[in-house]
């Protein structure tokens, strides 16, 4: 009888049916991994709670934390310095990445040598990544400072990372290293489906460098750079560990970005009842960005 029911779940009139089957246990799983823990999330930023207990009664709804939160002036610092974060590290990972992509789908000598180094920073971890960083910014011995000096840039060894100022810097440096491979491997892709045909009749008709470049390569890479731009935005307003290893988002709150805040209430203060309201915000200034920018790029197609 069951493979009665089988071979009829196989007819074309019936197929739908099939899909969904075989898609229920991808969906369960996550629904158990995502949506589960978002609503744990919600519910908890909804109770002036500090330190939630298994099997203890569950505290009535409340909006104190919300209130506390757009009330906070570590709140909208937090949210300045992510703005400013997103702005500098999205720009500066996409330019480097563009032209790295750029320059490595050429033919040369040594190409596939170059791709290799091109992805060695994404492959490295995160916080090996910061531990190398942490020597080259440090105060009294780092490259960084070094070779400013040597330029004739900096009149002395700078506090990176004990500097305000400095401290962005150093942790926007460090992550456009780290993501700016990605842009580069996404635009590689990009480059390797445009038809060199295009770029033969341009030739022909006298156009430079820059006019394939912005006539051509640009247009047709557009689709692969929204999304891109997407994601790395993304990755930067979740990033955690560079932030952490290197600075702790100090000093005076300097490089005190949305995800340290949240960290710092739940595991710091033990409020976590405050830190899911700022994961909340969170979420939802992510999900309007990436909509934004998602929408903004599908009008733009079409």
């Amino acid at each position: 009888m069951s493979r009665v029911r089988l071979f009829d779940l196989a007819r074309p009139s019936r197929q739908h049916l099939l899909g969904y089957i075989l898609l229920a246990p991808a969906v369960l799983l996550v629904g158990l991994i995502i949506v589960y823990p978002l609503i744990i999330s919600i519910d908890l930023s909804l109770q002036a709670v500090k330190l939630p207990r298994m099997g203890a009664p569950r505290a009535p709804f409340t909006t104190a934390n919300y209130q506390k939160l757009f009330a906070s002036s570590e709140f909208w610092m937090a949210c300045w310095v992510t703005l400013k974060l997103v702005v500098v590290v999205t720009a500066g990972s996409l330019i480097t990445g563009v032209s790295t992509a750029l320059l490595v789908n050429n033919r040369f000598r040594g190409r596939t040598l170059a791709r290799l180094a091109m992805a060695l920073p994404w492959a490295v971890p995160e916080v090996i990544a910061v531990v190398i960083f942490a020597w080259i910014f440090d105060s009294s011995f780092g490259l960084m400072s070094w070779l400013l000096v040597t330029l004739g840039l900096s009149d002395g060894m700078i506090a990176w990372v004990s500097t305000p100022g400095a401290a962005f810097w150093a942790v926007a440096i460090t992550m456009i290293w780290k993501g700016f491979p990605f842009v580069s491997i996404m635009t590689l892709a990009g480059l390797q489906s445009i038809p060199t045909d295009f770029y033969n009749a341009a030739k022909v008709d006298g156009a430079n460098v820059f006019q394939r470049f912005r006539w051509i390569t640009l247009p047709l890479l557009m689709p692969v750079l929204g999304v891109t731009l997407v994601l790395v935005i993304l990755w930067v307003f979740r990033d955690f560990s560079i932030i952490k290893v290197l600075t702790e988002g100090g000093p005076l709150k300097s490089t005190q970005t949305l995800s340290i805040m949240t960290y710092d209430q739940a595991f710091g203060f033990f409020n976590f009842g405050y830190a899911s309201a700022v994961g909340v915000v969170t979420l939802v200034i992510c999900v309007v960005a990436s909509l934004l920018m998602l929408g903004r790029q599908t009008r733009a197609m079409y």
